[in-house]
């Protein structure tokens, strides 16, 4: 079966009273990622539900992160942009 865009939906949830998270999704690319991190730490990450088209994991909730933008200066930028250009001359 094929999904839509829509409905490759990845749903992450937790609450207070509870050490863990379940994250939820049919997105495949997410799932390739958080099945990497099942094999590499398996201690900390868990596939506790999988089907033909999606799957359930459940982690410390701690792993959830938010995080700021990054912003760069245009002097970080113009480096960057140098970096890269010295890796593709490279290739």
């Amino acid at each position: 079966m094929q999904f839509s865009r829509l409905e490759q939906e990845t749903i992450i949830n937790f609450n207070a009273g509870e050490e863990t998270a379940t994250l939820y999704t049919r997105d495949k690319a997410i799932m390739r990622k958080i099945d990497a991190l099942v094999i590499e730490f398996p201690e900390v990450y868990k596939c506790i539900k999988a089907t033909e088209y999606d799957k359930t994991y459940e982690m410390p909730k701690s792993f959830v992160s938010y995080r700021k933008p990054r912003k760069l200066t245009d002097e970080q930028r113009e480096q960057a942009r140098k970096r890269m250009q010295t890796i593709n001359d490279f290739n």
